[in-house]
């Protein structure tokens, strides 16, 4: 899975990306600081079957902390987009094009109205936020119709000749974009597409962009810069998307090096901290941490965590799935427990696992073992959240 950070510059995605990986990138307070995309790994917490099935794992994919399972997700941090980045502008369709790949989007804004549309310094309150967030739904639409229109009257003309559907049209013109026929069709169904590919406008085809975008590429606000927001913007923004979240990306970045240097007790996701006893920590520190606590106390935490969370289990709607090769000692062939927790759609099969797991284990399939009741199930059984399965499959 991967998970694209975007948004205008300067509103603090670097820190948000770096927040969630520990990856070292450049950071500063001017446009354009990012030009290539930065890659890395994050992670989201599910709970380890461990303690329900009585033994102490040992984790390969993933690590488990008293219980937790922290499972690897990819992250890619993309360069600032401005306005009219779909045509070019500040290299817009180049960093546009990074996010061909992408499962889901997190949306960094600057909630504090701080930064202007192009991520210029202005005086906290200056600028609306909520245009944060409809400028770049606007230029991933437009990016989404260019790739559309490019050739396409040619491709009409002979649709309309051969009785081509409008889904087979659109899935060949957005072919590596991660849209599937179901987006598509859903996105044809809402918007009530003529048949006849030369009455396609503008106005219907970005309608049609709107909603593929919606179906395909889900976002996630991260509302950065809340501890220097007014209560005001932040319950702004929540009244205009339900998918967003308060964050301080620079909060979860200076605990999680502090809790790296021993100085603090910080979980990522935890709504506070601990000074570690006989931290060296001097007035200064002191005060910061003490500001620090007390902005993860009003929020509830960062919200860095909360924000890869919900994109990975609420909006793309995934499951955690183990697989072993021993459904009694609950271990794979080199003796390891639990070693691996995969992320799977929810309504995945027990064949689609096995598919995950290797293509060879899901071409010669034969049944699966539920781990958990012993029970035997077919390639049709419906994965469920935690579930601990053996594939079984022909040699």
């Amino acid at each position: 899975m991967l998970i694209g950070i975007v948004g205008k510059p300067n509103v603090g995605k670097s820190t948000f990306f770096s927040a969630a990986t520990m990856a070292p990138v450049e950071i500063a307070n001017y446009p354009f600081t990012t030009i290539e995309p930065n890659k890395g790994v994050g992670h989201v917490r599910s709970r380890c079957p461990c303690k329900e099935l009585g033994v102490a794992c040992t984790p390969h994919n993933s690590a488990c902390v008293n219980g937790t399972r922290m499972i690897p997700v990819e992250l890619l941090d993309v360069a600032g987009l401005v306005p009219d980045a779909w045509d070019g502008k500040g290299l817009g369709n180049r960093f546009l094009d990074d996010l061909r790949q992408a499962d889901a989007l997190i949306n960094v804004i600057d909630v504090s109205g701080s930064t202007d549309i192009e991520g210029n310094p202005l005086e906290p309150g200056s600028h609306d936020p909520i245009e944060d967030i409809t400028f770049l739904q606007k230029e991933i639409d437009r990016w989404m119709l260019e790739i559309i229109k490019n050739g396409f009257g040619r491709i009409a003309r002979q649709a309309k000749m051969q009785g081509t559907k409008p889904e087979v049209i659109l899935g060949e013109r957005l072919a590596g974009l991660k849209v599937s026929e179901g987006h598509i069709k859903d996105a044809v169904r809402s918007v009530g597409l003529p048949e006849d590919p030369l009455l396609w406008d503008d106005d219907i085809l970005i309608s049609l962009c709107a909603r593929i975008r919606e179906n395909s590429r889900p976002m996630m606000v991260a509302m950065n810069k809340a501890d220097i927001a007014s209560d005001g913007n932040v319950e702004k923004v929540r009244k205009f998307t339900e998918h967003c979240t308060p964050t301080m990306a620079e909060t979860e970045l200076a605990l999680k090096k502090a809790a790296a240097a021993n100085i603090v007790e910080y979980i990522p996701g935890d709504g506070s901290f601990k000074i570690k006893d006989g931290a060296k920590v001097n007035d200064a520190q002191k005060k910061a941490l003490g500001y620090m606590n007390e902005k993860l106390e009003h929020f509830g935490g960062t919200g860095v965590q909360t924000c890869l969370e919900e994109a990975a289990f609420r909006m793309l709607d995934l499951i955690t799935v183990y697989p072993v090769e021993d459904e009694n000692k609950y271990t794979d062939h080199f003796g390891r427990v639990l070693p691996d927790a995969f992320l799977m759609p929810r309504g995945s099969t027990a064949k689609d696992l096995a598919y995950r797991v290797h293509s060879d284990l899901g071409d010669k399939f034969i049944r699966a073992v539920n781990a958990k009741t012993k029970r035997t199930v077919g390639a049709d059984y419906v994965l469920q959240d935690g579930d601990v399965l053996r594939i079984v499959a022909n040699r």
